[in-house]
């Protein structure tokens, strides 16, 4: 308490409850000192008091020599490509604390603001990935042999290219000398605010720390309102009580209510419940109301600017000379409303919440002249603010043709390095304000845009409206060709939306039509996007001859305009059309030079989509080494040039090939790990299930699977098309199959094949003939699974990919089961094992095992029962697949139980157990022949019986194995009448 009775500070000198934090970042500084960086988020609500820790850390660091640099996001800088960065530039060039500063800071700011709009090479995409590793570059480059620490604040505001590139940092600083201290407001998190997906993705791989900052508790924020009236006297319990009730344990709250009190005595008479306010805005507006006018003039200008600014353009913004704001903007740092910042004449907000309040008060007319001014006074003057942010203020001005001016060449930049979200913004306030007598091309420049940049950020409805109003403009103005051009991408958008095949295959064909009408020539741009879409459409639906019919016209078309990307892209697709019709030689080579040529062309999107269109297909046609090569090197290869959707998809179907191949714990990790990850879209995400149900459903954990299989099936049912739905389908044919509901498996694999029927479809097809085979012997008609077995198999062989082939083995073995052709079964078996071997597919593979078990028993091989028995049992040990390992013991113990109950002889028959023992006394066949009075012949057939039966290979196995069995004593060779 001051002497004339007035509180001495509206900040409280003391951090109270945040020493453990504290504690924290000294041993991450300490690590940083060693050489190992890392990235520490500091998180919590509005006021929590993150920028206070932030402070604190910043000065220790000082206090310990290590120089650090700071930047902070502001509302609006969402739009900013860069934005969070270019203030780091400015702080490092106008600061000397870390060696080579100054010339660092000048050349990151001119590498993001020189950019070239129009993308290097065209590729924005590539432009953008080699924009963010020059910038890492730049960071990492700072330190020499010292530590350093880069402090930002208030990430929830900042834009996706910052994110991105504190990202890439973050992936280096485990061998860098650096940390990183960030904070952001916990509950800004939400949406499709940029931050979302980049916290999850770093914490999930495991690239930051996180800490959560807590409220205060009654005691904490009693200690803090001592503190703040200088602790002569404890705080009535009352205003403790009210401070806490109306504050939530809220630092800033605390100390902006107690300021807004004014005077008070040693005693606390003045401090009465009554007069808390009841909120944070109340209280800083009582504060306010006692500012000197020009003071409050000037804070309201500052409120309506939005980010830190300078004494200079406040005074041109408010027309007052500069000696008198700078007097007003001393008594507002007096007052705790502003901040020095570190440059000299720069202000900002003690806090964000305090600008809101001030911002939110300012009347509706004085608001907008405010805005007008501060666009006036910023235009020309790029240290003040961007395109972005002067086309903010010019719309708040209602300045329209300045507004829409701004923020389409601001849009336009974002859109050329990738920024979706920052584009999507700035496309919005550019329709809004687009001129009422604007051309209809340059409108639908416009909503194409806004539509292109809303379905990267998978906000399929708006992109759709626009896709939709910028065609009719074009249509209406009669340019059916430009039209046409924009049908491509809105049949995606509607394929997302759920548009059946039908509905989007009339689209793309109405275009086509509108562009003859229109005269287009053969070889057009748009023609051969036409083409491309109906050969794609075709193609994810598995009408596969219509898709080679479209992608050949598609290609022909893009080479004679000689369009690369227009090429590579329609022969990518044209190749996992052929591998799935069965033309699998020329697919695959086809897919092979869709990359090579996309990565000698630098053409990043194409080769991605390579990689992914021939590793997942590779999955699908179980050819698992060739899958989990291009998904290594794809994976790789995605990372590398951030594209995540591609990586997370790709991982997904790693999963689905880990599964498949027998290393379940791997496909539930990365399973589990793509859907964390939460940007691989509607497919990565089914995929995953798909992955996810086949583990639970191996492993007896039938109820997950169920859960986790019809999630998956309801999400393939959404998007209509069979590659999503029948692996869904199929997993759950099996689970019934399990679970003993034979009926309903055969149900599920009926309508799984009649999708793919009509579709001329095997890729999916073929383990339903396994399974459906398995359902209808299960229901006792094995007449019926004879005729499933010949339906599906013609399905296959119409295409004859070879990872689906042993499938006809192996359903034919079963039925030669079912009607007791034991020979002919364990043949088509053991031709099924050997494919399943071969493909490595070792679900399959391991069932076999079973079935040729149990053909060995219905043939009286015991020995050959045990065998396979012990091989199913031990693989299926192995995956974890408690109910094959249930099974396989069942088939043993059923033989320990028939050993027991057998002739001393089996399983050999008594007639071959005479010969066995003869051959044990070391006769030869003919002496064996003479004494039994059978023919040489017949004795050579019943040695080779007993050395299969038996499982052995040489005469004198035969003789050890008979020096284990009793002796008989019916005769000196047994009673041998059964044959």
């Amino acid at each position: 308490m001051a002497s004339d009775g007035t509180r001495s500070t509206f900040i409280s000198p003391v951090l109270v409850g945040r020493d453990d934090l504290l504690a924290l970042a000294e041993r991450a500084m300490d690590r940083a000192r060693a050489g190992s960086g890392r990235l520490v988020l500091l998180a919590g609500e509005a006021g929590i008091g993150k920028s206070r820790l932030l402070g604190t850390i910043a000065r220790r660091a000082g206090m310990a020599g290590i120089p650090r640099a700071t930047a902070a996001a502001f509302p609006g800088d969402i739009e900013l490509a860069g934005g969070l960065l270019i203030d780091l530039a400015r702080d490092l060039a106008r600061q000397e604390r870390l060696a080579g500063a100054g010339d660092a800071g000048r050349r990151l700011e001119a590498r993001l603001v020189g950019t070239d709009p129009a993308g290097r090479d065209g590729d924005a995409h590539r432009h953008r990935r080699l924009l963010v590793l020059d910038v890492v570059d730049l960071l990492t480059g700072l330190p020499s042999d010292a530590p350093a620490v880069l402090l930002f604040e208030d990430l929830h505001w900042a834009d996706e290219l910052s994110l991105e590139v504190l990202a890439q940092l973050a992936r280096r600083l485990g061998d860098l000398p650096i940390l990183v201290v960030a904070t952001y407001r916990s509950d800004e998190v939400f949406g499709r605010v940029p931050m979302r997906e980049w916290r999850t993705r770093l914490l999930t791989a495991r690239l930051a720390d996180e800490v959560q900052l807590k409220r205060l508790s009654p005691p904490e924020i009693a200690t803090m309102a001592a503190a703040l009236l200088g602790g002569a006297s404890p705080v009535p319990a009352d205003v403790v009580e009210a401070l806490a009730l109306r504050s939530d344990g809220i630092p800033l709250h605390v100390e902006e209510l107690l300021g807004s009190l004014g005077p008070a005595d040693p005693s606390g008479g003045r401090l009465r419940t009554q007069t808390v306010p009841d909120t944070l805005a109340e209280a800083v507006i009582r504060r306010a109301e006692s500012l000197a006018p020009v003071a409050r003039t000037v804070a309201d200008a500052a409120a309506i600017v939005g980010r830190e600014f300078d004494l200079r353009l406040v005074s041109e913004v408010t027309g007052l000379d500069v000696p008198v704001v700078e007097a007003a903007l001393t008594e507002l740092v007096e007052r705790h409303f502003l901040v020095p910042a570190d440059e000299d004449e720069r202000y900002d907000f003690r806090h964000a919440l305090i600008r809101d309040a001030l911002h939110d008060a300012v009347p509706a007319t004085v608001r907008h002249d405010l805005h007008r001014r501060i666009a006036i006074a910023a235009t020309g003057r790029p240290e003040i603010g961007s395109d972005a942010f002067l086309s903010m203020h010019y719309a708040g001005a209602r300045m329209g043709p300045e507004a829409y001016r701004l923020a389409r060449d601001a849009g336009r930049r974002a859109a050329s390095l990738s920024s979706h979200r920052e584009a999507v913004e700035l496309f919005d306030r550019v329709l809004r304000f687009t001129p009422a007598d604007a051309p209809p091309a340059e409108r639908a420049v416009n909503l194409a845009a806004f539509a292109a940049e809303s379905a990267a950020i998978d906000d399929n409805v708006a992109a759709d409206e626009a896709y939709r109003s910028a065609r009719s403009e074009l249509e209406g103005a009669g340019d059916a060709t430009a039209a046409a051009a924009l049908v491509g991408p809105h049949v995606a958008v509607r394929h997302l939306l759920g548009d059946d095949l039908e509905t989007r295959v009339a689209m793309l064909t109405e275009a086509l039509t509108a562009i003859d009408r229109a005269g287009a020539p053969a070889a057009d741009p748009a023609r051969a996007a036409l083409e491309a879409g109906l050969a794609a459409a075709y193609m994810l639906d598995r009408r596969l001859d219509d898709a080679i019919e479209h992608g050949e016209r598609a290609t022909s078309i893009a080479r004679e305009l000689g369009d690369d990307a227009a090429d590579i892209n329609a022969s990518t697709t044209l190749g996992a059309t052929f591998v799935f019709a069965g033309r699998t030689g020329e697919g695959w080579s086809l897919l092979e030079d869709a990359v090579a040529r996309a990565r000698a062309l630098g053409m990043e999107v194409e080769a991605v989509r390579g990689f992914r269109m021939i590793s997942t297909s590779a999955s699908v046609l179980v050819e698992y080494d060739r899958a989990a090569a291009w998904l290594r090197d794809g994976l790789e290869y995605a990372r590398r040039v951030e594209l995540w959707n591609h990586h997370h998809y790709m991982a997904s179907h790693l999963a689905h090939v880990s599964w498949a191949t027998g290393d379940w714990d791997l496909a539930r990790a990365l399973a589990e790990q793509a859907l964390a990850d939460g940007r691989g879209g509607i497919t990565t995400r089914i995929t995953c299930l798909h992955v996810l149900g086949f583990v639970a459903l191996g492993r007896g954990e039938w109820s997950g699977a169920r859960v986790t299989l019809e999630k998956a099936r309801d999400l393939g049912q959404q998007m209509a098309e069979l590659q999503r739905l029948a692996p869904a389908l199929w997993g759950l044919a099996e689970l019934g199959l399990r679970e003993g509901h034979h009926a309903a498996a055969a149900r599920l694999s009926d309508d799984a094949i009649v999708a793919s029927e009509r579709r001329g479809d095997a890729a999916y097809a073929f383990p339903f003939l396994v399974t459906g085979t398995r359902a209808h012997l299960g229901l006792g008609d094995p007449h019926a699974a004879e005729r499933w077995v010949e339906r599906v198999a013609g399905c296959l062989l119409d295409r004859s990919i070879p990872g689906t082939l042993p499938a006809i083995d192996h359903g034919r073995g079963l039925v030669e089961l079912a009607r007791g052709s034991t020979g002919r079964a364990r043949a088509s078996l053991e031709a099924a094992a050997a494919g399943w071997r071969e493909r490595r597919r070792t679900w399959e593979g391991t069932t076999v095992q079973l079935d040729l078990a149990r053909c060995a028993i219905r043939s009286n091989r015991p020995a050959d029962a045990a065998r396979h028995a012990a091989a199913a049992r031990d693989a299926a040990a192995r995956l974890g697949a408690l109910p094959l390992v249930a099974e396989a013991e069942e088939v043993l113990r059923s033989l320990r139980r028939r050993h027991a109950a057998d002739a001393p002889w089996a399983p050999l028959t008594a007639r071959e157990f005479a010969v066995a023992r003869l051959v044990s006394d070391g006769l030869t066949n003919p002496a064996i022949a003479e004494q039994l009075d059978i023919a040489p012949k017949t004795v050579a057939a019943h040695v080779e019986h007993i050395l299969a039966k038996l499982g052995v290979g040489r005469r004198a196995e035969i003789a050890a194995w008979t020096a284990t069995r009793p002796v008989l004593h019916s005769g000196p060779h047994g009673d041998d009448r059964e044959e």
